[in-house]
């Protein structure tokens, strides 16, 4: 008696997608990490603040700075895993729109916009006493623009792309998805911050309220969608 080959696949065929691993582990991890950075640099000059003015608060508190700096960087990390895990989590529950690529895209992008305002801030932290206030500006610019507006418009990506999904395929309550396109809104009309500081105050309205409705979605976001067939 002979039997018939099984085909490459077909056992993996019949199981249900993975939705990866637990979404809320990386999501609180990069909420504590970000209160962290956000305690640690309270202080820290404004976008307006003079060279000299952001190179004296350097030599104050470059302790502070470097910290504030390792907390930034770190939070990147369970961030780009977040957006993985919210990625994989869309797609075995049958997304195939690109709403969850946006995600992932936006995720990484802004995982990486926090590790350049971190290496910026880094950088700024360790200028010596004698250095040009003009260097201390840029490192300070560059800092600010990476971790806000370049962020805020890269998560608002993030945000976007599960809101519309969850909206459209019925994932998420109304409310959070609803609140998430209002945020990824407010995102992506902050990158007017590069012609006017004015629109800064949107900047951390999205960087926080985009934080407490991220935890609500790992939270909500469910693992499995219910089989037409039962």
């Amino acid at each position: 008696m002979t039997t018939a080959p099984i085909a490459p696949g077909s056992r993996a065929a019949g199981r249900r997608p993975q939705s990866g691993p637990p979404l809320l582990a990386p999501v609180l991890a990069f909420t504590a990490l970000t209160v962290g950075y956000v305690v640690a640099n309270r202080a820290t000059p404004h976008p307006d603040a003079s060279g000299l003015a952001v190179l004296d608060y350097a030599r104050a508190h470059g302790t502070a700075i470097k910290v504030g700096a390792l907390l930034l960087f770190a939070s990147a990390v369970p961030l780009a895993l977040a957006a993985a895990v919210l990625y994989r989590r869309l797609r075995a529950l049958g997304v195939t729109a690109p709403g969850s690529a946006i995600t992932l895209v936006g995720g990484v992008l802004a995982s990486g916009a926090l590790t350049l305002s971190a290496m910026s801030a880094w950088s700024g932290g360790r200028l010596p006493a004698k250095a040009d206030p003009a260097l201390a500006r840029a490192l300070a610019d560059l800092s600010f623009l990476a971790g806000g507006p370049a962020y805020v418009v890269t998560f608002a990506m993030l945000i976007a792309g599960i809101s519309v999904t969850g909206l459209l395929a019925g994932l998420l309550p109304r409310a959070v998805t609803w609140t998430g396109l209002v945020l990824a809104a407010a995102g992506m009309l902050s990158v007017l911050t590069l012609a006017t500081l004015s629109f800064g105050f949107l900047l951390p309205i999205v960087r926080f309220g985009g934080l407490l409705w991220l935890v609500a979605v790992a939270a909500l976001l469910p693992r499995t969608r219910p089989s037409r067939h039962q």
